[in-house]
This record gives C-alpha cells, sequence and structure tokens, in this order.
C-alpha cells in the first residue's frame, strides 16, 4: 500500500473563523431583538401599528418644557382627545390654544393600525392647516 510520509512541519496550519463569526451573529442578533422590545404608551380604543425598526434616534424624543397634546384616530374614525370623542372644530380650538401655550409644543397623532393610511394623512393636514407645525405619528 502506497501512503506517504509527510513531514511535521511541512503543513500550513488553518485558522478556522467561521465558527467565532457564527456566536458573534448570534450575540448580535440577541441584542437587536431585546433592543427592538422596549416601548409603551397606550390611547383608549387605539391599536398602534409596529414599527419595523428601531435606531437610536427613535429611543428617546427630545425634551420639552410641557407635556405634548396627544390626539387619538380610532378604528373608527373618531377624533380622540383627552379620552373623549370630538369633532374637528373641538380639535382645531384645542390644537390653537395648545400652540398659543407650547409654541414648540409637540402634537402626537396615535391612529389605530386597521385604519388605511388615506384617513391618517387627511388628519395630519387637517391638523397642520390647524397651526401645528409639530406633529409626529406614535408606532408602537
Amino acid at each position: 500500500m502506497g501512503f506517504s510520509k509527510k513531514r511535521p512541519g511541512s503543513q500550513i496550519p488553518e485558522v478556522n473563523l467561521i465558527p467565532m463569526m457564527d456566536v458573534l451573529m448570534t450575540v448580535l442578533t440577541f441584542f437587536i431583538i431585546i433592543s427592538m422590545t422596549l416601548t409603551g404608551q397606550q390611547v383608549v380604543n387605539v391599536d398602534l401599528p409596529e414599527s419595523i425598526t428601531q435606531g437610536p434616534e427613535d429611543a428617546k424624543l427630545p425634551a420639552a418644557e410641557s407635556q405634548p397634546l396627544v390626539v387619538g384616530l380610532s378604528q373608527n374614525n373618531q377624533i380622540i382627545l383627552d379620552d373623549e370623542a370630538v369633532n374637528l372644530t373641538q380639535l382645531a380650538q384645542q390644537v390653537r390654544a395648545y400652540g398659543a401655550e407650547n409654541p414648540d409644543g409637540q402634537i402626537i397623532l396615535k391612529a389605530d393600525k386597521t385604519l388605511p393610511y388615506s384617513q391618517v394623512a387627511k388628519l395630519l393636514n387637517d391638523i397642520r392647516d390647524m397651526g401645528a407645525n409639530r406633529v409626529s405619528l406614535a408606532v408602537e
């Protein structure tokens, strides 16, 4: 039988990096999943959509001196302000009063995730026309 004999120092040692990269990717995935589970604030009768990604800039809102004005849009297209259904005229009065008291105040729109985006966009335009310049959409 023809077995070739190799000299002990003739083979180049190999470093296999694949297992180490697998471990690093697993740890990275774990931390990404954990960081995406930290949020929460709920308005009555509004089921918010979920965000796909969350970066470090989404983790904190800029610190404001006053509380933001939270406006809800329920699944049956009712505008909710302070847990009460209001119409556009009442909302306009509240937005203008809030804007007069808090010129740098922020308005947060919490729209139900089952609503078509066209209805959400219409309310955003209405709020902008009422004089609000900082309106944010809330997601879970």
